[in-house]
């Protein structure tokens, strides 16, 4: 009996790798026998055994390729064909790193497994293998049944005849004879013809066909069958499989003609937009799509058979499912609002999703119906799957930045769905621009004359400033208004955008109330939690669009995708029960109606995707903005106050030396008050750093990529490791000047081929001489206002033998000294070099006191880190 599998969920790596979501205890021992459970233990197990999803998947790709082994037991495993693996792809559940998941990656799967079967058979053939494993392989020769159609008899179309294989040919084809030449082929060896009928012994039990066949004796011998007959064997099918029977049936059978009921959605472009839009909705009989007359359907109802030729094609008949299935949709279409459902229900029922036009059928009645797209709706949604193909919207000359093509593609993406009135989840990758996109989608619009009045932009508190400085880079005509305590007094009441924060929508009942042109939500997760007061604040809001904007994989979460979209398309989902039901249901059946019902209204891009990487740049740095805790502002002032009262009198080397500590402890606070205070605590909750940094890497943790944290000091890497621990939920490593020379290559080989997710590294010892390729983010948690310094810390990760976009996050202050030496080596990169070759310290020494004490005042509005 074959060993228990932990139950444990599968996920998948960037490199596209299936691995176990397993303990670090238990990750080496079953990463080691993944593929071999995949081609035995997991495939061996019943279809109907209760698993993890993920689990339940590979184990149902492992049954298929062991299919497909069983096909060609002399040859490699036939590659299943790219549209079979977008399907598979399509069907699999929510999953750590589902992102990844594409047909590539299943065929690499594929070959590993071939791989490992192959490994398998060193000592033993295909066929004893599967003897060994599988009941339907524990005789050499197997029974086949064969039906065949028969054109010279109209009265028995069909013949009937049971062989059995003698062996495989060189093409590993096998040989058939008679079944009723088995009794003289092994006259003289009884225990064999035992053994090669024992399938038929097992049909026989399931099937009340096979055991008249075997009773009587016809089993034997050929047979002519009517349609009905004929029929009659073709659904018990499935039953002589499960007995280890192969069966051979025509191709029609395979690949029937359906006869059925055809709803026709969206024929034509409705009056309104949005998801209220009335499309219309029309209901009748078709075979294979193509309407048929009301002649042809009363002839097929006369027949009584349940196989018919129709149009030259055999065609099973269900003369009762059929007329209730019309029945159903008929009543249905009478129900419809002036002919007509809503856009929204007419993709509910297209996903295969309940909904108010029409209760759901039965499994077996609903076979004989098919719902489809008519020719606007169709074009619509194929303009939302697939964007590229979309045409031009220019954002003008007002956009100071030239789009890469799959920023061109996003933006026209949002417009055009915006144009039809839908939401629409912008959930690209971190570092891909989707600030860009959506300040080129509301310059295009106003350019356009779309725009009408202001659109509403929702963001963290800690990313209005990255909001502020992007608008000022990139867009600065468009007027903007921040509607937040840390904003600037001087802003003119005509705006564009207003930009504000999830608690000001509580704050604020007016910004709730007002009707916009577009509301758009920044790092949109966080109104994941439906029942939270600032997720239903923000979906209160009115606007003609909607847009969220997020680079955490929201598809591998059903329960977040369901609140982002019930702000975006409400309703689209359904409510939250509904959609539990929904869900629930999709764990048997696969997820494929999920993706198809969100599809349209999701676009995301990885930078590992082909056509994306192309177009990016080696390396791309951001400014991370951070607040304060009022703890730390406190601090901040504090030490403002004593460095101005200590700058009385003091001159030359004594008032160097004052502001560089006084410079230092500033920095110490704005990252931690413990970092000043000595007190060890260092609670994350006390720093805005600390906050900005867990929102950053929880993200790049569900990308499962990793990152290089920088800091001047080497007091402050052990808390920062123990703080990321927590975040990761995996350890990292450490490296500073007091590690050992000794150790340093064993924990840089460490972080580039083991599973730490983070390296914490002083810059002064990590910043020079070592190759950290495996991560993809760099955070200079603080800085050291010399960009030559920490050009080369982050070149740790850009370097030669790179092959990820490397992201660049440098952590700054609002409001304090941090982000004025910032603007000032924006300003001045290109002389930095000569201005600062000191480092900003010195430059800052040089000050007279006024200017000193304006440079590192505080701006308490900008400063504070407010909870909204």
């Amino acid at each position: 009996m074959a060993e228990e599998l932990i139950p444990l969920a599968l996920a998948i790596s960037p490199s596209g790798a299936v691995h176990l979501d397993a303990r670090p205890s238990l990750e080496s021992c079953a990463a080691a026998t993944l593929a071999r459970e995949l081609t035995s233990d997991l495939a061996r197990r019943h279809p109907g055994e209760t698993l993890p999803p993920s689990v339940a998947f590979f184990r149902d790709v492992g049954a298929l390729f062991l299919a497909r082994a069983c096909a060609a037991p002399e040859a490699a495993t036939h590659q299943p064909s790219p549209d079979e693996l977008a399907r598979l792809v399509s069907q699999a559940p929510p999953m750590g790193g589902g992102e990844y998941l594409r047909p590539d990656a299943l065929e690499a799967l594929w070959s590993d497994l071939d791989a490992a079967l192959h490994s398998e058979l060193r000592d033993t053939s295909l066929e004893q293998w599967f003897k060994d494993r599988h009941a339907a392989w524990n005789v050499v020769g197997r029974v086949c049944f064969h039906l065949a159609e028969n054109k010279a008899d109209e009265e028995r179309p069909f013949a009937f005849l049971a062989t059995y294989t003698t062996r495989l040919s060189s093409r590993a084809q096998p040989q058939h004879r008679p079944l009723g030449q088995a009794v003289r082929d092994f006259a003289s060896d009884k225990g064999a013809l035992l053994s090669l009928l024992l399938p038929v012994q097992r049909a026989s039990e399931k099937s009340v066909l096979a055991k008249e066949l075997v009773d009587d004796g016809r089993l034997f011998r050929t047979l002519a069958w009517t349609p009905g007959e004929a029929l009659r064997f073709l659904r018990e099918v499935p039953a002589f499989e499960a007995a280890g029977i192969v069966v051979r049936v025509p191709d029609w059978w395979k690949k029937r003609s359906r006869l059925g009921v055809e709803v026709g959605l969206g024929g034509r472009k409705p009056t309104g937009l949005g998801l209220d839009a009335l499309v219309d909705f029309d209901v009748q009989l078709a075979l294979d799509g193509e309407p048929l007359s009301e002649k042809e359907w009363r002839a097929l109802s006369a027949q009584d058979h349940g196989l018919a030729l129709v149009r030259g094609r055999w065609v099973e008949i269900d003369r009762d499912k059929l007329e209730q299935v019309l029945a159903h949709w008929k009543k249905a279409q009478r129900a419809a609002r002036s002919g007509g459902i809503s856009l929204l229900e007419a993709m509910r029922l297209l996903a295969g999703a309940e909904g108010d036009a029409a209760a759901p059928l039965e499994p077996d009645v609903a076979d004989w119906s098919r719902v489809s797209a008519g020719p606007w709706l169709a074009e619509s949604l194929a303009g939302l799957r697939t964007p590229d193909a979309l045409g031009k919207f220019l954002p003008g000359s007002e956009l100071r930045a030239e789009l890469r093509p799959y920023q061109e593609v996003g933006v026209r993406w949002l417009s055009f769905a915006a144009g039809l009135g839908l939401g629409t989840c912008l959930a690209d990758d971190m570092g891909l621009g989707k600030t860009l996109q959506v300040l080129a989608f509301l310059l295009g619009r106003k350019r356009a004359g779309q725009a009408r009045g202001p659109s509403l932009l929702v963001a963290p508190a800690s990313l209005l400033g990255n909001w502020s400085a992007e608008i000022a880079r990139f867009s600065p005509t468009l007027r903007t208004r921040v509607e937040h305590p840390s904003a600037h007094d001087e802003q003119g009441e005509e705006a564009d955008l207003i930009i504000t924060t999830y608690g000001m929508l509580l704050r604020k009942p007016a910004l709730v109330s007002a009707d916009w042109d577009v509301a758009i939500l920044d790092e949109a997760q966080a109104i994941k939690n439906p029942g939270a007061r600032q997720s239903r604040a923000v979906k209160e809001l009115k606007a003609r669009a909607r847009i969220a904007l997020t680079g955490t994989p929201v598809e591998n979460r059903p329960l977040d995708l369901w609140s982002i979209f019930d702000f975006l398309n409400p309703g689209l989902l359904g409510s939250a029960q509904a959609f539990g039901r929904f869900v629930k249901k999709l764990e048997k059946r696969g997820y494929g109606p999920l993706r198809e019902l969100t599809r349209p209204y999701l676009l995301r891009r990885l930078k590992t995707d082909k056509n994306v990487l192309r177009d990016l740049p080696d390396k791309t740095e951001m400014t991370a903005f951070c607040g304060l805790t009022g703890k730390q502002a406190a601090l901040y002032q504090k030490t403002v106050e004593e460095l101005a009262r200590s700058l009385e009198g003091a001159d030359g080397m004594k008032r160097r030396g004052l502001v560089l500590a006084s410079l230092i402890r500033l920095k110490q606070i704005c990252n931690h008050p413990s970092q000043w205070l000595r007190d060890g605590d260092y609670l994350p909750e006390a720093s805005g750093k600390f906050a900005r940094l867990a929102a950053l890497c929880e993200e790049i943790a569900a990308r499962q990529e990793k990152v290089l944290v920088f800091t001047q000091f080497r007091e402050l890497t052990e808390p920062l490791a123990a703080f990321l621990g927590q975040v990761f939920g995996a350890p990292g490593l450490v490296l500073h000047g007091e590690t050992k020379v000794r150790e340093r290559a064993g924990l840089v080989e460490s972080f580039q081929t083991g599973e730490a997710p983070f390296f914490v590294l002083s810059l002064k010892a990590g910043g020079t001489g070592l190759n950290l390729t495996a991560a993809s983010h760099v955070v200079h948690f603080d800085r050291w206002w010399n960009p030559a310094v920490e050009e080369q810390a982050t070149d740790r990760a850009f370097r030669i033998g790179q092959k990820r976009n490397v992201l660049v996050h440098k952590f700054v202050c609002r409001g304090t000294v941090e982000e004025k030496i910032d603007a000032m080596l924006v300003e001045k990169r290109a002389l930095a070099g000569d201005l600062l070759a000191g480092g900003a310290e010195a430059q800052l020494t040089e000050m007279s006191d006024a200017d000193l004490l304006r440079t590192v005042s505080i701006d308490l509005d900008r400063a504070l880190d407010e909870a909204a």
